[in-house]
């Protein structure tokens, strides 16, 4: 069977597509014929079948950090994983395992790099490997949908005598044996995918930004296409998420709605909050930071645990001395004592109980909301989700906002959700970070590094503007959902937006070359709305040839049904077929147009309310114009 792996992708004299099945037709004649036991014919024929799953790999370079395969992804469906990936690359080194998922062509998500203790989580964790990645790559593919890039992720799991730094590099390396153009490297792969990939990282757990620049400088010396576009969230020409918080900033714009929709006002009301992930940490670090910012004494910390343990007070954490950790990248069990007040404690896993503190905090302390900002995936699931219920079985939290991916599992989100809480799920509440991984990676494609460097303030502010504007739209059309459907789940009207965007952005993209000039013309001011002002005025037209077309082509229409979605919601969507929605979508930009243009004629009117009028006129809803017939 190996032979038959090495002789279908020799560069020398690679079977052809006839020998090669009359090869495995024997192979699998053979199992047939010799092999007795059940469990071994199984075995032997799924590596067959995982052979005949290969479009690419590395075997052939000489010089190879580690092993690489590109896969088709249909091998690794099953009943748990019954949406198709659009590819999936498979690398083993030397002390790791490493997975890279994506569900488009065009796809963006993070690299996380999972490095356990000891050899029995690593145990476990080398179990759900590749659901882990499939599962984070698909709750990316919910995530992006206001951004050209579909969702895909990579996890790698390093052995607890590896290091992370070499697995990293040892794992991009090898996938660029697999994309890189240059001749010297394409003459060692057979290609049987015949499509031409990129690929666009960012950073996730245990990636620093030194590995972010070496992730883009060896793409440039590989002779990568923008290579700069390849990793986000660069410390230089770059928006480095930790640096300006641009994941929590949305994940407080999430809160704020949802404590709204509770009855708390939090510009005047006082609230509490708990808080998986440290001081340290990004998205954890941040939030403390923006929620200082944004409500001062009105918010209690109750609670923060992460990976060295836990700091609890039922006063309220001191925010000086949270922000002194955040500033000095310092864990919770850093806290000074001599802040806490007269019940507060500190737990270092290193305490005999430090280790039950810490998991057990998000349950045990009761506070109005719940922000999971770190932790393992799955950490609340169906097995356990009564534990974060209080003796009356209610949630010890009444709002749940997932800064962390895959907190909570499916089943633990809909039990919590019916006994009480409402939850923001992560592909709505975090999305924050990869909308600006995006728009980093667009300016990367328009401009190189010295230029970035000279509009990166402003862009950097018009970013988070935008930001916090996404964040708002989708925050406000859930608050007006759970209020028109307050017994249905949150997290069932995310993934019902999410898909509807999909599925009308998918519309519009098999439909594009039926559209006319006058129709690819209005979508175009779609780009011009999405992209920063400061980026549009220094690239002028060029935009339209620099950036790729399909990406152009991503951009309108993605941003096109979360203009739709966001202002109109999803049930009305939801009853049309996939062909009839990308017609539906370009009658609604042309209304839109309209409504725009005659709301200025009211405002330069003298028409006595005139501003009211145009609000009204503003705030309607348009699909309720659609197919009635007005005089002019």
């Amino acid at each position: 069977i190996a032979d038959l792996l090495r002789q279908r992708f020799n560069p020398i004299n690679a079977l052809t597509d006839v020998e090669y099945e009359d090869k495995r037709t024997e192979l699998f004649d053979l199992i047939d014929n010799t092999v007795d036991l059940e469990d071994t014919r199984t075995l032997l024929i799924k590596m067959l079948e995982a052979i005949n799953s290969v479009r690419r790999t590395n075997l052939f370079i000489e010089d190879r950090y580690a092993l690489a395969f590109r896969i088709d992804a249909s091998f690794l469906t099953t009943e748990d994983r019954s949406e198709c990936p659009f590819g999936v690359f498979f690398v083993h080194g030397r002390e790791f395992n490493g997975f890279h998922v994506r569900f488009r062509d065009i796809a963006r998500g993070g690299v996380r790099a999972i490095h356990p203790r000891g050899i029995e989580q690593f145990t476990r964790e080398q179990e759900r490997l590749y659901d882990e990645a499939y599962n984070l790559a698909f709750a990316q593919q919910l995530k992006n949908k206001d951004i050209p890039e579909g969702g895909s992720k990579a996890a790698l799991l390093v052995h607890p005598n590896g290091r992370v730094s070499r697995s990293v590099k040892a794992f991009v390396n090898s996938i660029l044996d697999l994309i890189t153009p240059t001749l010297s490297t394409k003459s060692k792969v057979v290609d049987r995918l015949n499509h031409e990939e990129l690929i666009y990282l960012g950073p996730d757990e245990n990636i620093t930004p030194k590995l972010i620049n070496w992730i883009v400088d060896r793409a440039r010396r590989r002779g990568y296409p923008m290579p700069t576009a390849m990793m986000s969230s660069k410390p230089g020409a770059g928006i480095n998420h930790k640096e300006y918080g641009v994941t929590s900033e949305g994940v407080v714009v999430f809160l704020d709605a949802a404590l709204r929709a509770v009855g708390i006002n939090p510009d005047e009301d006082t609230f509490t909050v708990k808080i998986t992930g440290g001081p340290d940490g990004d998205v954890a670090g941040n939030g403390i930071r923006i929620l200082n910012r944004e409500y001062g004494d009105r918010v209690k910390i109750l609670g923060i645990a992460d990976g060295s343990g836990c700091s609890e007070d039922p006063d309220g954490l001191d925010h000086a001395e949270l922000l002194r950790l955040f500033k000095e990248a310092l864990p919770i069990a850093s806290y000074n004592k001599s802040k806490l007040g007269p019940n507060g404690i500190i737990a270092s896993i290193d305490d005999p109980e430090g280790v039950h503190l810490r998991n057990t905090m998000h349950d045990r302390i009761e506070a109005d909301a719940f922000i999971p900002c770190g932790g393992r995936p799955a950490t609340i699931h169906g097995g356990n989700w009564k534990n974060f219920l209080k003796e009356d079985g209610t949630p010890s939290s009444r709002v749940i906002v997932e800064g962390a991916n895959l907190f909570l599992t499916p089943d633990a989100r809909t039990e919590l959700s019916n006994a009480g809480a409402l939850i923001l799920k992560d592909s709505s509440a975090n999305k924050c970070g990869v909308i600006c991984s995006s728009f980093e990676i667009g300016a990367c494609m328009l401009l190189d590094e010295s230029q970035f460097m000279e509009i990166k303030e402003t862009f950097v502010d018009q970013v988070l503007t935008r930001l916090r504007h996404l964040a708002r739209a989708e925050a406000e059309l859930l608050a007006r959902l759970h209020e028109h459907h307050p017994h249905s789940p949150l997290p069932e009207m995310s993934n019902r937006i999410s898909k509807m965007m999909s599925r009308v952005s998918d519309s519009l993209i098999a439909n594009w070359e039926e559209m006319d000039e006058a129709q690819t013309n209005n979508l175009k001011t779609l780009v011009l709305e999405h992209l920063p002002p400061v980026l549009l005025e220094r690239v002028g037209d060029s935009l339209w040839s620099k950036m790729p077309e399909a990406y152009l082509q991503w951009m309108m229409a993605k941003s096109l049904a979360a203009k739709i979605v966001y202002r109109e919601g999803f049930e009305y969507l939801e009853t049309m077929e996939d062909a009839n929605l990308a017609g539906l979508a370009l009658r609604y930009l042309d209304l839109e147009q309209e409504r725009d243009v005659l709301t200025e004629n009211i405002l330069q009117s003298d028409l006595q309310y005139k501003h009211r009028v145009a609000a009204l006129l503003h705030d309607a809803g348009i699909f309720s114009t659609m197919g009635r017939r007005h005089n002019s």
